[in-house]
């Protein structure tokens, strides 16, 4: 790979890494768009145990090309890069403009929950039952107690292992499970403050995550696709109170979507929801194109 296509890839990485950090557009999505998204699950599910084995049967070159480790490299070191600049602006606009950026986000969401219902086929009574079932386990989330609990170590490594599912997948979003988990903050913040114990944990959790779960999720998309599709938008659908823009304190760390008070804000927030599902619609038109192509 010379340095033009190095190049290209460290940049399709970088608009990976953008897309993950915001909830609603799914890193999955940009590589789909950018023609990477074969050779990323190609490299992905040949990362196995077996490995090391065959690391030293055939030595580190056989390995090497067979998870097509400069391909990962450069793309995660884009991915990384890209995280780590935006990190400070995101935790910046959740800080002192909290509706206009939730109010982006939840435009996102819709557009996602749009485009991905438009996927859904087979059979009608199959689809609706797992669509339900998929928004009554958002509400079971709903009700998990948040706050401090969502930022001990154990359970941001376990977010980072159910994020990193969502995030190989095209049209689901790995930042828009950690909002649903609680924990999207904590670990935009560890990012932004560079906190290595936190971020190695998600790491961590990310690793295992793509190596145990995201094989499992593969599967039932394989052998149950529109059924899986369809529980997750009913996920996605019944988690919109985790992004809406206007929030009402109830106690402690606890709050509950509230229609809002705020008139001077309401047609920017507005505009911006329209920005973010345009944006959505956008990206899938996109990707049609660079598969045409």
């Amino acid at each position: 790979m010379n340095f033009k296509k190095s190049l290209a890839l460290f940049l399709k990485g970088m608009a990976m890494g953008a897309a993950d950090v915001v909830p609603g557009v799914s890193g999955g999505t940009i590589a789909l768009i950018t023609g990477i998204y074969p050779k990323l699950l190609d490299a992905i599910s040949n990362i196995k145990p077996s490995l090391l084995s065959e690391l030293s049967n055939k030595g580190f070159a056989f390995v090497a090309e067979k998870i097509h480790l400069k391909f990962l490299v450069t793309l995660f070191t884009g991915i990384f890069a890209s995280v780590l600049t935006l990190a400070k602006g995101i935790s910046y606009l959740l800080e002192f403009h909290p509706v206009l950026i939730w109010s982006f986000f939840l435009g996102l969401i819709l557009g996602s929950i749009l485009l991905m219902v438009k996927q859904i086929k087979g059979k009608r009574s199959i689809v609706i039952i797992a669509g339900l079932l998929g928004m009554l386990l958002a509400a079971g989330v709903g009700f998990l107690p948040v706050g401090e609990d969502t930022s001990t170590l154990p359970y941001l490594f376990l977010s980072g292992a159910l994020a990193i599912c969502a995030m190989i997948l095209p049209g689901i979003s790995g930042s828009f499970i950690l909002v649903i988990l609680g924990s999207y903050e904590p670990i935009l913040q560890a990012v932004h403050q560079r906190d290595l114990k936190t971020i190695a944990v998600v790491g961590a959790g990310a690793i295992i995550g793509l190596l145990s779960f995201a094989r499992i999720l593969k599967w039932f998309f394989h052998r149950y696709p529109n059924a899986t599709l369809a529980l997750m938008t009913g996920f996605i659908a019944g988690s919109i109170p985790a992004v809406w823009p206007w929030k009402d304190n109830v106690s402690g760390s606890l709050y509950q979507p509230s229609l809002g008070s705020d008139s001077d804000q309401l047609l920017i927030a507005l505009l911006l929801s329209l920005l973010g599902l345009l944006l959505i619609i956008g990206l899938e038109k996109a990707s049609k194109l660079g598969n045409t192509n």
